[in-house]
């Protein structure tokens, strides 16, 4: 990461968090888009803020022998083999548990937009792996 991206990201985390709380406090109107807002203004700042705070204390911690060291093991074959393997493992195991999920809110009751909204995503999510798969064979 670039070595002034880090404070920019922590500066726009904090000042995202700041605006969120100013807009939540002064605000006099919480219907419609005012009442998401600074919630969504001050999770974009926690997030940012953290990534910030985390890319500088790790930079400092890690000395270059160790930063090298971590380069090495993070592209090595094996740990990338494992690292697919793991998430082809999860997604598998998120497929069958999106779709009993999905059939339970069907059995409850629950309203028709949910439904079709959890479907839409259920189907977007394996059209992706079709999509995915058809793309890798046709390099491989």
């Amino acid at each position: 990461m670039n070595k002034y991206l880090k404070y920019i990201i922590l500066i726009l985390g904090i000042t995202l968090l700041v605006f969120g709380f100013y807009i939540l406090k002064s605000s006099t109107d919480q219907t419609g888009i005012y009442g998401v807002l600074p919630y969504i203004f001050i999770g974009l700042g926690c997030v940012l803020f953290a990534q910030g705070i985390g890319e500088i204390i790790s930079n400092k911690a890690l000395s270059e022998e160790h930063k090298k060291r971590i380069a090495i093991e993070k592209h090595d074959e094996r740990n990338l083999f494992i690292s697919n393997y793991a998430k082809a493992k999860a997604y598998s195991f998120m497929t069958y548990a999106y779709g009993a999920l999905l059939i339970s809110f069907a059995i409850m009751g629950m309203q028709l937009r949910y439904i079709l909204l959890l479907a839409f995503t259920y189907l977007l999510v394996v059209g992706y792996e079709i999509y995915s798969r058809i793309k890798l064979e046709k390099e491989m």
